[in-house]
């Protein structure tokens, strides 16, 4: 497919489209009469998706006007037109295409961006019905466009959530709360997505009450495991949410006022899939100086009566997730943090644990101790010895 070509299915598309305009203008009460021109609006929208094959001549693209024309009839009133300009653009932004050609990823993205795609998609994605296939393939392209240019372009985590994308996405998550999907997996994961590296969206997901919204779905699993590997990762994509939030300091504040705390230490004891993460958000929410209130708050509801017992043993029957690794470093990351934290009165009932069954739990942290010892030893000497062959090449290479 060369210019000349691609010169021809816009010029088609364009007429395509103006006609759909006229005739509905012309006939608005009347579908029979536009109708025939819808269809052929469509198909010419289909046709245009063999423009992803060549992603140098997206510049074409902006420079006769079609991405604004496509981004016009993402509000088209047929919402079968404007899931097929979603199916378009998901194609056009796959990330392997974009990076064949920087010159045209860039055209393209820029025309988007300043078409305001994001607020686009959002009133898109409120207008279409799951329940019905079509639109619930929709939706899953939508969050495909979204996730395609923050991975080409980070800085458009930012300007999603400004533009509406994470209110959808927490009621999405939330709606017909205990149902699994393809589309509340994906939502979960964007939203991790946008949380991950932009603390302006941590914060924006706290004054939008996200922290209650993520506890309230969490709190589904704390007596019972996903049902699935799927499942099981849209829970893992939660708690990596809620564990990003936490480290936006006023969010932990409200993570304590709604509880977050107690849902955390009812999940320890039920020994569910759930416990893994219920760790690690304790590990957040209480870690540094700014978890002074959550360490105290922790041992004045008794999480510590939960804790210890995955101190002393790394579970038999440990469902997938944490490694035994990861689980012993959040657990003496969490006691630490005590320490560090705790008031007077609270630090003497944390060290009453350690004289509890004749110190057991003094020779449990001397185990660690000793065996976390030995693996940095080993790597001391690796790279000790590294050092000693680096020195010897350069003493060769001086000859």
């Amino acid at each position: 497919m060369d210019a000349s070509a691609v010169r021809r299915m816009i010029l088609s598309f364009e007429k395509k489209s103006l006609k759909n305009q006229e005739m509905r203008t012309k006939f608005p009460d009347n579908p029979e009469r536009f109708m025939e021109s819808e269809l052929e609006l469509h198909d010419e929208i289909q046709q245009l998706r063999a423009i992803a094959t060549v992603p140098e001549l997206y510049p074409l693209l902006v420079d006769l006007g079609t991405v604004q024309s496509l981004l016009g009839l993402l509000i088209h009133d047929n919402t079968d037109i404007a899931i097929g300009v979603v199916d378009l653009v998901q194609e056009l932004t796959d990330v392997d295409t974009l990076n064949e050609s920087e010159e045209g990823a860039e055209a393209l993205v820029d025309a988007l961006m300043k078409g305001q795609i994001m607020s686009l998609l959002v009133q898109t994605v409120e207008r279409l019905n799951e329940s019905v296939q079509e639109d619930a393939n929709g939706v899953h392209n939508i969050l495909g466009i979204t996730e395609n240019m923050i991975e080409f372009r980070p800085e458009v985590a930012r300007v999603a959530v400004q533009q509406g994308l994470m209110p959808w996405l927490l009621k999405r998550l939330k709606s017909a709360r205990g149902t699994f999907d393809a589309n509340k997996l994906y939502a979960s994961e964007i939203l991790a997505i946008l949380l991950q590296n932009h603390k302006d969206n941590r914060e924006t997901l706290g004054e939008l009450n996200g922290i209650d919204t993520l506890l309230q779905c969490l709190s589904y699993y704390k007596r019972r495991d996903p049902q699935s590997t799927e499942e099981q990762e849209m829970l893992e994509n939660m708690f990596d949410a809620l564990c990003s939030t936490l480290t936006c300091v006023p969010n932990r504040d409200r993570f304590l006022k709604a509880e977050g705390l107690q849902l955390m230490i009812l999940m320890l004891k039920e020994k569910m899939m759930s416990r893994c993460g219920a760790l690690k958000a304790l590990n957040y929410t209480m870690s540094n100086v700014e978890g002074a209130a959550s360490c105290n708050a922790f041992v004045e509801i008794y999480g510590l009566r939960s804790l210890f017992p995955n101190f002393m043993k790394f579970p038999k029957k440990a469902k997938k997730g944490l490694t035994e690794t990861e689980h012993e470093e959040h657990v003496i990351s969490i006691i630490a943090s005590l320490f560090r934290n705790l008031n007077s009165a609270n630090k003497a009932r944390l060290l009453q644990k350690f004289q509890e069954d004749n110190f057991a739990k003094v020779e449990r942290l001397m185990e660690l101790h000793w065996k976390y010892a030995q693996k940095v030893g080993a790597v001391d000497r690796e790279i000790e010895q590294e050092q000693l062959v680096g020195s010897a090449c350069l003493e060769l290479s001086q000859l």
